[in-house]
């Protein structure tokens, strides 16, 4: 996606996202939380996670499908490993919670392992294995998706999300390592944001029912999105769904709800984050010296034709998040105009 529209600074943004929470009876202090952290997304880059999304949470507040006033619990914990009840409400929040405990658990057992159920869509797993990396340890999230829009590999069905996965490992003097990605070829977010364009997708992410490709986004629902690798995505969103969904009592195949379209049914959306202390393997700058060192060679590999050079994944987000801080964030028309019509339905300031 490309940076296009007006900027806003991230401090007026946060203020509207929360102004719009607190309207729907969400307390102030979460409102905020989640604000803050959609946001962040933004200032990332993750476009399609962030603000964007502000419909589909106004939607499912205000038809009863999310919890305004949950309350986040702990109902299993071992030395090393926890499960999270969302209580339906914000998947951020439990997500956020989630988190914190997996890093706490990490610095005393070495790893921590926290699953969540009963949640909802959290932002992009980068968020929350960050968090992992700023405490010098390696990140791990994976989800189940939010909808089926996948089916298996050689059927027709829809029994699958995008369901992703994030890893994050901490450098020296190099930006970490931070991979997020949908186990499909384009996630669902990069699809809605088209549509609300009016820009169409590129061949290859969907095909339709009779397998020819598909390219108006605003045709989703008709289509199959295609997993990465064939065989191989499928086999990794399965993977994923079985340790976000199964092992932690949420959702998974045919009992995955579509959050956009039923906006009235809670979702019990799975998710896990695993933090893994570095220091428990050894000396922490020697294993940051040593990734840097794998970075610099990764670097220097001779480029082909039409390349401009190689990169580390991740690596220019900080760079994002710097520019967009102090330049503000570049907000689509077309989303101004959702968010315009978002302010005058809450009886809210608008954010122009």
């Amino acid at each position: 996606m490309t940076d296009q529209g007006k900027r806003y600074q991230a401090v007026d943004i946060e203020r509207f996202l929360a102004a719009a929470f607190v309207a729907l009876e969400v307390p102030e202090n979460d409102a905020t939380a989640v604000a803050r952290l959609m946001v962040r997304a933004d200032l990332y880059g993750y476009d399609t996670h962030g603000t964007f999304r502000l419909r589909q949470y106004v939607n499912r507040l205000r038809d009863g499908g999310l919890n305004p006033k949950a309350t986040i619990t702990t109902v299993m914990e071992r030395d090393a490993v926890a499960l999270v009840d969302g209580d339906n409400g914000f998947g951020h929040l439990a997500m956020s919670a989630a988190t914190e405990l997996a890093i706490k658990k990490a610095a005393t057992a070495g790893i921590g392992w926290v699953g969540v159920r009963n949640g909802n869509h959290a932002g992009p797993a980068a968020l929350y294995v960050n968090q992992a990396v700023e405490n010098d340890m390696i990140g791990l999230c994976g989800a189940v998706g939010s909808a089926n829009h996948v089916p298996p590999f050689g059927g027709s069905d829809l029994l699958l999300g995008t369901n992703p996965i994030a890893i994050a490992v901490p450098a020296g003097r190099s930006p970490p390592f931070v991979l997020d990605m949908a186990t499909t070829v384009a996630a669902s977010g990069k699809i809605r944001t088209l549509a609300q364009r009016g820009e169409p997708m590129p061949e290859g992410w969907m095909v339709d029912r009779d397998g020819k490709p598909l390219t108006d986004p605003k045709r989703q629902s008709e289509g199959l999105m295609l997993p990465i690798g064939g065989p191989k995505g499928y086999g990794l969103a399965m993977a994923l769904g079985l340790l976000a969904g199964s092992l932690n009592g949420a959702a998974f195949g045919k009992d995955v709800v579509d959050m956009t379209r039923d906006t009235g049914k809670p979702t019990n959306t799975g998710q896990f984050i695993a933090a893994i202390s570095v220091a428990a393997f050894g000396d922490i700058n020697a294993f940051k010296t040593t990734v840097d060192g794998v970075f610099e060679t990764i670097r220097s590999s001779a480029t082909l034709p039409g390349h401009d050079g190689v990169r580390i994944p991740g690596e220019h987000r900080g760079e994002t998040f710097e520019e967009r801080s102090n330049n503000g964030v570049p907000l689509h028309p077309k989303l101004v105009e959702a968010l315009s019509g978002i302010a005058k339905e809450l009886d809210i300031p608008d954010l122009s």
